[in-house]
């Protein structure tokens, strides 16, 4: 499906929008909750990721194919590792087929697993034996992906002596580990986080029946954010349903957006962004993503819609995303008119004078290509290729635009 969007009347009135729950707290707990039943789960994301994981979890065949879901390929392939007497194949898309898991898999056969590849060494698919894994010390690179070093934890208090895990190297991505861990302490499980090592004792007493509620997902407010900064000053959104003391990395946006003009407020499990002020045309936005790489596209496309320069680095998970997201950037805004320079792990915007009109965005089977660009039809009529894409992690995107005043149609 394919798509145009024009300009909106946004700023008519105050608007409310709910956002489903985290796709990043919803597949860990769902996790957990397979390890611990006792446990039941409120506004779990809908995204077709979460959707995979449920289905995964539940599921009796040999062969699962996640589809393009990374989170939910790392995750299980830990999950399985360790469910004694059972076997299962772990496949998916063709990008996912490309996406790199030989880390993961080097730690987990360090912990005594039995996983072998099944086409290509390093990547998916891969087979698994599940087993009872002993072992309970290995070692990881500290910079990789934090959803490897949240898959072993997530395991972690499962196995029988429990789980130290040594990280080498400088920690990226501190706010995902940080997220695992508070889940596992509201389960009272006993995991602990110093200095380069996480402890994960094994879990010996049933956890306790108990209901968690999933916030919303603050990568997906990420686009409200945007669609606030290219708007008029007087522009509300409301959204719901976030905490001040968020788990989620991406929470730093009420922070970075200050720098947009946009104010943030908190009230009754609500945020409100209200556009205060405009931006200077000579403004910089220098930011380090290292702990929140997710929101580095809607920042860029931010900055481009307002004409504004950006550098953004800690980048180098973008690499292996959906897509490769930095030359997807690189090649996305030099069609609107945009110049952009990225290495492995940077971008840099220079300040744009136009739009070029009548665009066709490619969004590379990527939900965030979609959703950061859509923003951009306040500043030009934009063509969204794939647009379904979007379901990944928010199925209702493009009719919530339509509810605040986007003109979505099909084409």
């Amino acid at each position: 499906m394919n798509i145009t969007l024009e300009q909106s009347e946004i700023i008519q009135k105050p608007l409310h929008v709910t956002i489903t729950g985290s796709k990043s707290e919803s597949n860990r707990l769902l996790v957990l909750q397979a390890l611990f039943p006792n446990i039941a789960l409120e506004n779990v994301s809908n995204s077709d990721d979460s959707d995979v994981m449920q289905m995964a979890l539940k599921s009796e065949e040999t062969l699962i194919d996640i589809h393009h879901a990374g989170t939910t390929m790392r995750f299980l392939t830990a999950y399985f590792s360790s469910r004694e007497g059972k076997s299962v194949t772990l496949t998916g898309s063709k990008r996912m087929k490309e996406r790199p898991i030989k880390i993961l898999v080097d730690a987990l056969r360090d912990l005594g697993a039995d996983i072998s590849y099944v086409e290509n060494e390093g990547f998916p698919p891969i087979k698994i034996s599940g087993k009872a894994i002993t072992k309970n010390e290995v070692t990881l690179k500290a910079n990789v992906s934090s959803q490897y070093i949240s898959a072993l934890l997530l395991i972690g208090s499962s196995l029988k002596h429990g789980l130290k895990l040594t990280l080498d190297g400088e920690i990226t991505s501190v706010p995902y580990i940080k997220m695992t861990l508070n889940l596992l302490h509201q389960l009272h499980i006993d995991a602990e986080f110093k200095g380069q090592t996480i402890t994960v004792q094994p879990k010996t007493e049933a956890v306790a029946q108990q209901t968690l509620t999933v916030e919303s997902d603050w990568s997906s407010a990420s686009y409200f954010y945007s669609i606030v900064a290219l708007s008029p000053v007087g522009t509300v959104i409301t959204l719901s349903s976030y905490k001040e003391t968020s788990l989620q990395g991406d929470s730093v946006l009420a922070k970075i957006y200050k720098q947009f003009g946009v104010e943030t407020t908190f009230k009754d499990n609500a945020i409100t962004l209200q556009k205060v002020s405009d931006v200077s045309k000579d403004t910089l936005i220098i930011l380090d993503l290292i702990h929140a790489p997710d929101i580095a596209q809607t920042i860029a496309v931010s900055c481009f819609g307002l004409g504004l320069g950006c550098d953004l680095s800690g980048l180098h998970t973008l690499k292996i995303k959906e897509t490769d997201r930095l030359e997807a950037l690189k090649t996305e805004l030099g069609k609107l008119g945009g110049e952009v320079i990225v290495t492995d792990k940077t971008l840099k915007l220079l300040p744009s004078t136009q739009i070029h009109e009548n665009v066709a965005i490619d969004t590379y089977n990527d939900h965030r290509m979609a959703m950061a660009f859509a923003p951009l039809a306040l500043c030009t009529k934009l063509r969204v290729n794939d647009a379904e894409v979007v379901s990944k992690s928010y199925p209702e995107f493009w009719s919530d635009l339509e509810q605040i005043g986007f003109k979505v149609k099909k084409v």
